[in-house]
């Protein structure tokens, strides 16, 4: 018989032939450092010996380790339970999702806050109920963005990244007639990250708004990396005063919030529509009641506070030190990318660095174009000034075993 299936060794093999195979690697706990395990593949892992720095986490403000975020998480198991046991739409929803909502809309100043399983399930939802005939998209969004477009069934238009002038063409392209198949009635959506994870860079909101507001069309941010960190506990969007010009907002708890899930923010109508037409939301069980708990507590330690001021010194340390040394370091947020170019002088770097107990990962093709291969450095508000130190002299010695410096 014909065998119709998978050749799913050939597969692992071209993957692992062009070092793009990547494998679990489990720690022992969440948190600034910690023992690492090598890959098991199914077994029982087996901690190493020594501890190392992670630099690698989107644990922004270090609280997945806080004592108050986790007597939260606590808390609502023992009085709420440990899952919410349905659909939000069916006996889900409970008093700790609402208030987390609320606090949410609080924050990021809107009407009101939806709280999905996931952040992937809250774009993905979202951009497909919607459904918008035109959507206009940043080349370098993440892959839920670009799936939720796919599962909308619009037209995509990428402009360059985070290139306001890109998408003035390409909006003014469509509105002449010169893109095929447009019409006048089109609804047009705008969406983009507002900090970008890979290359660290911040979108110029502001001027896409200008764009889009030109043409009519709405505008969707995607805050995941951003949530918690700016005013107030805010965004990128909260920063720049921009609630009233973004219709839809959406963002993580997984990141600074140190918990899970993800979230969409916006006017009254947009959250009852979503409640009924966003088949992530609809078809989900909801969010366990700890982690929409855990992610209330680290909202409001992330608006009152001095995580966020912490985070931002270690940045400005690190920053100033790789380039000290002559490293070219991409982006203006907390994510630090150092662009090393080849592809295997990338992944030699990361395993020198893991060799100094740091832990910094390589990000190459196809995550990023060719030629621009980056270690991804992430400090946290929990490492002190000896981790970042520790960190520094780590990049130093790797990279002149390597030949970098």
């Amino acid at each position: 018989m014909e065998d119709r299936g998978f050749d799913l060794e050939g597969r692992l093999g071209a993957l692992e032939a062009d070092d793009l195979k990547r494998n679990l690697s489990p720690v022992d706990r969440v948190a600034e450092r910690g023992y690492f395990a090598e890959p098991a593949y199914g077994d029982l892992p087996v901690l190493g010996s020594e501890e190392a720095l992670v630099f690698a986490s989107n644990n922004y403000l270090g609280l997945t380790a806080d004592e108050r975020v986790q007597d939260a998480a606590r808390r609502a198991a023992a009085t709420v339970g440990t899952g919410a046991g349905a659909s939000r739409l069916v006996t889900g929803d409970t008093m700790v999702h609402q208030d987390l909502e609320r606090l949410l809309a609080e924050t990021k100043r809107t009407d009101r806050a939806l709280v999905f399983a996931s952040g992937y399930a809250a774009n993905v939802g979202t951009i497909a109920a919607l459904s918008p005939d035109v959507v206009f998209s940043d080349e370098l969004n993440h892959a839920s963005i670009i799936d939720g477009c796919r599962l909308s069934g619009a037209d995509v238009e990428i402009y360059d990244h985070c290139d306001a002038d890109s998408l003035r063409s390409a909006m003014a392209a469509r509105a002449d007639g010169r893109v095929e198949g447009g019409d006048v009635d089109d609804s047009w959506l705008v969406v983009t990250d507002s900090v970008f994870s890979m290359d660290g860079t911040v979108a110029p909101l502001e001027a896409i708004c200008d764009v889009a507001e030109s043409y009519g069309a709405w505008v969707m941010v995607d805050e995941a990396h951003a949530t918690g960190l700016y005013a107030n506990g805010g965004g990128v969007v909260q920063a720049e005063g921009l609630e009233d010009r973004i219709q839809v907002q959406m963002g993580t708890l997984s990141k600074a919030l140190a918990s899970q899930g993800g979230y969409v923010a916006g006017s009254d109508d947009l959250i009852e529509y979503l409640c009924n037409e966003a088949r992530s939301f609809v078809y989900s069980t909801g969010l366990a009641p700890p982690a929409a708990a855990a992610a209330s507590e680290a909202l409001h330690i992330a608006r009152h506070g001095g995580a966020r001021e912490r985070l931002w010194e270690n940045v400005a340390h690190l920053r100033d030190g790789l380039e000290t040394m002559g490293y070219s370091v991409l982006g203006d947020s907390q994510i630090l990318p150092v662009l090393i170019g080849d592809r295997r002088d990338a992944l030699a770097l990361a395993e020198g660095l893991r060799d100094q107990d740091v832990v910094a990962p390589a990000i190459r093709p196809p995550t990023v174009p060719d030629g621009t291969s980056r270690i991804r450095v992430v400090p946290t508000a929990s490492h002190d000034r000896d981790d970042v130190i520790a960190c520094l002299e780590a990049f130093q010695a790797a990279g002149e075993e390597v030949g970098l410096l």
